[in-house]
């Protein structure tokens, strides 16, 4: 229950104020008035969480505040005693921390990976990472992605700027599946603007079987396997990407929820609230299909 406390000047009359001897010939009503209302704002908006979010980022967050970074927001807010308030944007979520958070329209970003270096993060509330997609009647049962199940296959469905595209050079499939790929984002170039794959086409893709293997983060693609009619396996991809110069491309990560940097207390808060609400925030994951490492492994 929240509530809204009463302004000044309904809490104490003007008569009463003169009896006291509070008001004075240097401050006037209206300035008491205005003073009040001021702290009134103020309070309404500490008893509020600005949840920082996007209705083009299916399934992380939709319009209805469905999506399960939006569920697991508002049981956060509930464990502060905060009511959620989503602000949201039809900009991509990659846009959320530059467009939103550092303009201070909101105070929070579900979903970044913990230690990103443009916010302050929380601690992490989940790790998982990229998965292998496939029908279960081919019998792909590799975890790694250099496997030979996995270097035989034709057809990759992937998004682009992840370490899927990577992993395609690595086998030396990336120029074979070129056309392909852009196909999925109907031949739109991708120079100078944002364009992604939905997570829920790389799973139709594998469903109807136009791609052997769709290659994804977990959780952009975990509730359209889950809900898949085709059969679907979904195998996290246990081995990093290897690189010449020896630093590895990781395919596993830590989620956390970042504030802006000056905002220590609120990450604090957080922090409290993502322990008393761990077994609810397992819940959401584990409904959602979501595979779960445990976090820092």
């Amino acid at each position: 229950m929240f509530r809204t406390p009463m302004s000044l000047s309904k809490a104490v009359s003007p008569l009463a104020l003169i009896a006291a001897g509070i008001v004075t010939a240097g401050v006037s009503f209206s300035g008491l008035a205005g003073a009040a209302t001021d702290a009134v704002d103020k309070e309404g908006a500490a008893k509020e969480l600005r949840i920082c979010a996007s209705n083009a980022e299916a399934p992380f967050s939709e319009k209805d505040s469905t999506g399960f970074e939006d569920r697991i927001a508002t049981v956060l807010a509930d464990a502060m005693g905060r009511k959620p308030v989503f602000v949201r944007t039809d900009r991509p979520g990659i846009y959320l921390v530059r467009d939103q958070l550092d303009k201070k329209n909101c105070d929070v970003v579900m979903g970044v990976d913990a230690g990103d270096e443009r916010v302050l993060t929380s601690r992490p509330y989940y790790r998982t990472g990229y998965v292998l997609v496939t029908k279960q009647d081919r019998g792909i049962t590799a975890s790694r992605w250099d496997d030979e199940q996995v270097k035989d296959q034709s057809r990759f469905a992937v998004r682009f700027y992840s370490p899927a595209e990577t992993l395609l050079k690595r086998i030396g499939r990336f120029e074979d599946n070129a056309a392909y790929m852009y196909s999925l984002v109907d031949f739109k170039s991708r120079r100078n603007q944002w364009i992604q794959v939905p997570g829920d086409r790389l799973v139709g893709e594998v469903a109807r079987g136009d791609a052997d293997v769709a290659v994804a983060f977990a959780p952009e693609v975990a509730r359209y396997v889950k809900e898949s009619r085709t059969p679907l396996r979904m195998t996290l991809i246990s081995n990093d990407i290897d690189q010449p110069d020896g630093t590895p491309i990781p395919m596993q990560y830590d989620q956390a929820i970042g504030v802006r940097r000056e905002d220590a207390a609120l990450r604090a808060e957080l922090d409290r609230a993502l322990e008393t609400s761990r077994t609810e925030i397992e819940k959401i994951l584990t409904e959602e299909g979501i595979p779960l490492l445990k976090p820092n492994s």
